[in-house]
């Protein structure tokens, strides 16, 4: 169980879905939470009526939301690079360093950059920022002018990998903790009908928000069934080449 973890993710709302459980599950646990959010989630959206930078500022308030919902009293930072125009470069890199020296995580969190049929290009360009900026964050000689600012070099404990191409670790959650990371969700107003609803695929006259609280919890028991307990998230973990 980490004192500080560290979630880096491409949008708005990639975390809650996929570790807010564990996220939760830390909070409850005593351990501060932080987000490093990269892009602005500015396309965030099926609406083409809707104002980019409005739906940007809008994202923005629902992710600090949905940190607090999920328990975590850390920092809550975006680094606004363009929704879908991710790109894994020094200048991204070197902030995405600055903010592992500065929060000193004990486990970082992040996408799993080497998943197979991998569709949206800002995961797999998060995954790679998240893991390289785990090696520039514990190497004097990567971005060396924030060690003058008083930032010294950081190594984390682990990397937990979600949506991983080979799972092989799990984090068990409770109920309470898996509600939580429900409540964090819903926190994400402007996607209720772009990610939440349709991907619930409610059947008949059943709520749809019901049925997104059923899909969640399906997928948590399936995680729980792979690992052997009742509800969990599941992660490659990497904490041999650290």
């Amino acid at each position: 169980m980490p004192h500080v973890a560290l979630a880096v993710v491409a949008h708005p709302d990639d975390a809650e879905f996929q570790c807010g459980g564990t996220l939760a599950k830390w909070a409850r646990l005593g351990a501060v939470i932080h987000h490093l959010v990269l892009t602005d989630g500015s396309k965030g959206t099926w609406d083409t009526g809707v104002d980019p930078a409005e739906l940007a500022a809008r994202r923005r308030g629902e992710q600090v939301r949905a940190a607090r919902a999920l328990g975590g009293s850390g920092d809550v930072t975006f680094l606004d690079r363009i929704d879908g125009e991710l790109v894994s470069d020094l200048a991204t890199r070197d902030l995405v360093c600055e903010v592992m020296r500065r929060v000193r995580p004990d486990v970082v969190v992040g996408h799993d950059p080497w998943a197979r049929y991998r569709l949206h290009p800002d995961h797999a360009a998060a995954g790679r920022l998240c893991i390289e900026g785990v090696v520039a964050a514990r190497d004097p000689w990567f971005a060396p002018e924030q060690l003058a600012e008083g930032l010294e070099p950081h190594r984390p404990g682990a990397i937990l990998l979600f949506e991983p191409d080979v799972a092989d670790h799990a984090e068990s959650l409770t109920p309470a903790d898996l509600e939580r990371r429900i409540e964090a969700l819903l926190a994400h107003e402007s996607q209720h009908h772009t990610t939440h609803l349709p991907h619930s695929a409610a059947a008949g006259d059943e709520d749809p928000y019901e049925a997104f609280r059923r899909r969640e919890w399906t997928l948590a028991e399936d995680a729980g069934t792979w690992a052997g307990v009742g509800l969990a998230e599941a992660f490659h973990l990497i904490d041999d080449q650290l």
